[in-house]
């Protein structure tokens, strides 16, 4: 499957550069691209200048409302951030379409954190525009959820998540939610957690996309996870999920028999894979609530068997309960087998609901405190838009 990835806001931006980054790795190591253009859209143009991978020019690094915020982004406000979309959204959606690769994209994926007013606001409408425009091709967001004390210490965050994730629900075809809280390691300094969930956030989507595009036959599963899979599983709210488990360094070729105990260890090491991806969903979440889900397990193909892929069929059934399961393996040389699990189609989520309740005491208030805002920046551009300019 191949993605155009636009990332809204610092957060969103980073994310987008992890996407970028994955795809130099997708065409070093396996020589196929997955992410036909990746590109960073904020209202501040210092977070534009702090990413690595996203092509350095105004084609890639898109500033929103230069007019309005000098480049200095909208201050957690999040309603002037959708009327600065609503202005400037002809500058992404003319840039992605001229990319040279941007015929191949198989579908959109808009990154976004939930807290912050460029990405919380600007994010709903360019989703809007976009569906709008490419009404054949899935649209989807990745969606970071504030860590527990950004919702503590600061109600706009809060008001802010609840307002996008509203707004969101409404127009993806699927909303992938991420929670930070899910990520922290706590032996890491901030800026090096960020990072590394950063890496994290991205990691599942490698051999998930990568499968369907393998061009190496020995590389080709038996049964390819390709893109109709993914578009059939990816609805409304999603939680995704990775693991992986450990293959001894050197295995011997008179080791390769038929011994039930082999077997059973192999086996076992596909379910012990697919433990760490539920458990390490990126939101928390009732499986059982599902109502579709998707697994790609890669390993060696001598690790890959009937018996396992079987049992971990029957493993992903006894937890979703009624969801429709697709599946795919894709063969790797490597020393490890790991699994990506999607859960998607929950009719709610206990986080949703949450900022759902936690943001109708405070609404109100940043709502009004938002208009005032809006309302003192149109007063001033009113009234200087006669003066002339120094410089």
């Amino acid at each position: 499957m191949k993605l155009t990835v636009i990332g809204i806001g610092q957060c969103g931006g980073r994310v987008a550069d992890e996407f970028a980054r994955l795809n130099k790795r997708a065409r070093s190591l396996r020589g196929i691209e997955i992410i036909t253009g990746a590109f960073a859209v904020n209202t501040d143009s210092a977070d534009l200048k702090g990413l690595s991978t996203i092509k350095a020019d105004n084609q890639h690094r898109i500033l929103l409302g230069g007019e309005k915020t000098r480049g200095h982004g909208v201050a957690k406000m999040n309603k002037l951030a959708a009327e600065i979309a609503r202005a400037d959204s002809y500058k992404v959606i003319d840039t992605i379409k001229t990319t040279k690769k941007f015929p191949e994209t198989d579908a959109f994926l808009l990154v976004a954190g939930a807290a912050g007013g460029t990405g919380s606001g600007v994010t709903p409408i360019m989703l809007q525009y976009i569906k709008e425009r490419y009404i054949n091709k899935p649209v989807y967001a990745l969606i970071v959820l504030p860590f527990e004390y950004e919702g503590h210490a600061d109600k706009i965050a809060i008001y802010n998540t609840d307002t996008c994730l509203k707004s969101i629900y409404s127009i993806a075809d699927a909303v992938i939610l991420v929670d930070n809280q899910q990520y922290i390691r706590k032996n890491l300094s901030l800026r090096n957690n960020v990072v590394k969930i950063n890496e994290l956030i991205v990691e599942p989507f490698y051999n998930m996309l990568c499968a369907g595009e393998e061009r190496k036959a020995k590389h080709v599963g038996t049964k390819v996870l390709d893109t109709g899979d993914i578009i059939e599983t990816l609805v409304g709210w999603t939680a995704i999920g990775y693991g992986k488990s450990l293959l001894p360094l050197i295995r011997l070729p008179f080791e390769r028999t038929r011994n039930f105990r082999k077997k059973g260890i192999e086996t076992h090491r596909g379910i012990q894979a697919m433990d760490e991806a539920i458990s390490e969903l990126s939101v928390q979440c009732k499986p059982e609530d599902a109502g579709r889900a998707l697994y790609l397990i890669s390993a060696p193909v001598e690790e890959l068997n009937v018996d396992m892929i079987s049992e971990l069929n029957d493993y992903l059934h006894r937890i979703t309960s009624e969801a429709v399961i697709r599946s795919g393996d894709y063969p790797q040389d490597k020393g490890l087998m790991d699994l990506v699990v999607v859960l998607s189609e929950f009719r709610d989520l206990e986080k949703v609901t949450d900022y759902h309740i936690r943001s109708e005491d405070i609404g109100e208030e940043i709502s009004k405190m938002q208009n005032a805002d809006l309302t003192r920046l149109s007063i001033t551009e009113e009234a200087s838009k006669d003066i002339p300019s120094l410089i």
